[in-house]
């Protein structure tokens, strides 16, 4: 949730980078047994690479996770 460049979306197909959780999003109906059998579990983020810049996008990811470190 601390991301700022990244979009947090279920919808995969954009040019705009991209953070989803598959677990609640696109993999939410699938029972919970074969969502472990495929490697999906609540800790899971999926990052899709839009057209931004690299640097940026790094540095979007570092200032979201110290954040929450902060925060905990």
């Amino acid at each position: 949730n601390g991301v700022k460049i990244f979009s947090n979306s279920g919808n995969l197909g954009d040019s705009r980078s991209i953070i989803t959780h598959p677990y609640t999003t696109t993999h939410s109906r699938i029972k919970d047994f074969f969502k472990k059998k495929s490697g999906v579990d609540h800790l899971l983020v999926r990052l899709s690479i839009g057209l931004e810049n690299t640097d940026d996008l790094i540095a979007d990811l570092k200032q979201a996770f110290e954040r929450k470190e902060k925060a905990t």
